[in-house]
């Protein structure tokens, strides 16, 4: 079960006022320079006829692709669905932009998109992203039980922020997390405390949270173990993205570098997946941690 490490384009930009970008080839080959394994394309970050351009860069490279998709209406995911079959992408990450106010409302926009999926025959992962369908981390645990087929793509920062969750985490809030990393069939590097989405890595006083991430994601690798085959692939997205995610200096400068601190996601990744399979295959999400307070299914 070898664990894929990938790289997002949108992580490669620099969004610096007068500092031009590198041409995209050139990203490409750096990341596979770097030793990841794929390039995720981020429709948020650029239009699809954008991302059609870089066909050919994952046909020179060899890297491996991932689509994430915004789609603000049910048939506006499929030609997303199409480039990914174009870039080999494994399955596709949705983040979706139709949002109703109710979990009854959102059941059937959930379900119609993955019946466009399957029509096309691309999995589907709906990530724990804020600004979108799941934006709530409660509205989308009871999405899960409405939804049994629905799978999640784990960024647990965004829902970190959105709880604005306090150390040391809450039995609830584990408890409600393992649910979710249950659910999950890939799983995003980012860091986040209660009110900031992307911290510094190298940091000191952040210390305490990335100790929080090391362990979410090592549960998640152990779920994620359990459920799969020998050969399957599990893909972690190195997602640290440019201003003003990334937190800048007064003279608007990163106050880290991305690029080498995805590196060292990289590596916590693997050290993760390596102490998760020595581990023993974990009981359910309810089991290991008991019965959450709250949301549970009328």
């Amino acid at each position: 079960m070898p664990l894929k490490v990938y790289q997002s384009l949108w992580a490669t930009e620099l969004r610096h006022p007068g500092t031009a970008e590198r041409p995209v080839a050139e990203r490409f080959d750096a990341v596979k320079e770097a030793g990841f394994d794929g390039m995720a394309i981020d429709l948020g970050a650029m239009d699809i006829e954008a991302a059609r351009r870089t066909v050919p860069d994952f046909a020179r490279t060899g890297l491996g692709g991932l689509l994430t998709a915004f789609p603000r209406s049910i048939e506006e995911l499929r030609p997303a669905l199409h480039l990914a079959k174009d870039i080999g992408a494994p399955f596709v990450i949705v983040i979706g932009q139709v949002m109703p106010l109710s979990v009854a409302e959102m059941v059937p926009v959930i379900e119609a998109w993955m019946r466009v999926g399957q029509e096309e025959g691309v999995p589907l992962q709906f990530e724990t992203h804020r600004n979108c369908i799941t934006n709530d981390m409660f509205a989308t645990l009871l999405l899960m039980d409405a939804i049994p087929g629905m799978r999640l793509a784990a960024d647990l920062s965004h829902y970190v922020v959105d709880r604005e969750m306090m150390l040391p985490i809450s039995a609830d809030y584990q408890a409600q997390v393992d649910r979710l990393l249950e659910r999950s069939d890939s799983f995003q590097g980012r860091v986040a405390n209660r009110c900031q989405v992307q911290l510094p890595l190298h940091f000191p006083q952040h210390r305490p949270w990335i100790d929080v991430f090391l362990d979410w994601w090592r549960r998640g690798f152990q779920f994620w173990q359990a459920r799969h085959g020998a050969d399957a692939d599990c893909l972690f997205l190195c997602e640290l993205g440019p201003r003003d995610y990334a937190i800048t200096d007064a003279k608007g400068d990163e106050l880290s570098d991305r690029a080498g601190e995805a590196l060292l996601l990289r590596r916590w990744a693997f050290e993760q997946w390596d102490a998760a399979a020595l581990l023993p295959i974990p009981r359910s999400a309810r089991d290991m941690q008991g019965e959450p307070s709250w949301p549970s299914p009328a």
